[in-house]
């Protein structure tokens, strides 16, 4: 079985990274980590019109009508680059959800909206569906709660919210976060340029979409897939990083990358991160061919890329000494990074226990 990506897959893949190179260098993470509006809405909207917003969307919504592959190529590039924009939570949890459980006539009002940048989503979802969703109450087409963190809560448009209904099955619904009845807080996170909100709906109008537990497990599963791509990109960057002062650094008339202590720990580097894009490549082949085996390929990657990217962006701080912990190195960036994406759609030890499960079932 191949699990390379295509022709098409890497020219798109070369493509991102140049535009990334030259539109997202450190000094507009670092703006966007310092400012008040948490993302980069100039290159947002750049990234709107490379139309990679409506990479998985089918055509007749507006979209280009390409595969989640080309979506990993591009989630890996906009880790790489530590992008400041609300890519994940739009187009990996929201698009993904309306395509798959919204209706038609909410597919056909949001997907192209979602498409053309002129709507951005995100998803307010319980880690293992737990108390907002439990505690949550819809009455009458109306959604009260209160969800966090939410990421990209403060800047979405629409959200979908995890609650229970009125026969308290775990149901999926949408709401318009500009609408009457909601208010949103932003919370404080390692990760500024990305930021997290606490949403708070108090009778808020929502609409009930058709997914319940299973499907929401599903959707999960894909996002880990895609982040899995986003935590690698951000972790090659760093052992980069790390290699490229390491060779410029000397010590005692030698570079420091020359030292058996130093080549060790970017031997463990390496290793975490190969064994992690293993896996997000097997879990890309999993979601492409929508194989039975995608929920455990999907726990396989998320908890190997969130133990990589620990890891790696942890050690590129100590390779850089005592310089890699001030604000003026770049390291702390992706560390930032790396505790960020750790926890945005379940948190280590929720991945652990769903992959243990399946591991059992498996077997």
């Amino acid at each position: 079985m191949n699990f390379e990506f295509s022709e098409n897959q890497l020219l798109i893949r070369d493509q991102a990274r140049n535009f990334l190179t030259q539109e997202c260098a450190p000094p507009i993470v670092r703006a966007a980590l310092e400012s008040d509006s948490g993302y980069d809405r100039t290159l947002w909207q750049k990234i709107v019109e490379l139309g990679w917003t409506a990479i998985n969307i089918p055509e007749s919504a507006g979209g280009l009508g390409l595969s989640c592959l080309e979506l990993c190529v591009i989630a890996e590039e906009l880790g790489r680059s530590l992008a400041p924009v609300p890519f994940s939570s739009s187009v990996y949890l929201a698009t993904e959800a309306i395509k798959q459980f919204a209706s038609n006539e909410q597919r056909s009002y949001y997907l192209p909206k979602l498409a053309a940048g002129e709507v951005i989503g995100t998803w307010a979802h319980s880690e293992g569906l737990g108390t907002a969703a439990a505690t949550a109450q819809v009455m009458d087409g109306k959604l009260s709660g209160s969800w966090m963190p939410v990421p990209d809560g403060d800047t979405a448009d629409i959200a979908l919210f995890t609650a229970c209904d009125a026969a308290g099955e775990v149901r999926l619904f949408l709401a318009d976060l500009t609408g009457p009845g909601v208010a949103r807080a932003v919370l404080p996170s390692m990760d500024p340029s990305r930021p997290q909100a606490q949403v708070t709906l108090n009778e808020a109008p929502v609409h009930a979409m058709n997914a319940g537990a299973d499907d929401l497990s599903a959707l999960l599963d894909s996002a880990a897939v895609l982040l899995a791509f986003e935590q690698i990109g951000g972790c090659q960057a760093a052992l980069d990083m790390g290699i490229e002062y390491t060779k410029q650094r000397y010590a005692f008339g030698r570079p420091v990358a020359s030292f058996q202590a130093i080549k060790h720990k970017f031997a463990d580097m390496y290793v975490a991160l190969e064994l992690a894009r293993a896996n997000a490549y097997y879990g890309a082949c999993a979601l492409a061919n929508d194989a039975p085996d995608l929920p455990l390929a999907a726990a396989t990657a998320r908890v190997s890329a969130i133990d990589a990217y620990y890891l790696v962006s942890k050690e590129n701080i100590q390779a850089h000494g005592g310089m890699g912990f001030t604000w003026e190195f770049d390291c702390h960036l992706y560390y930032r990074r790396a505790q960020l994406l750790a926890g945005v759609i379940g948190t280590l030890p929720v991945w652990k226990e769903k992959l243990s499960t399946r591991l059992l079932e498996a077997a």
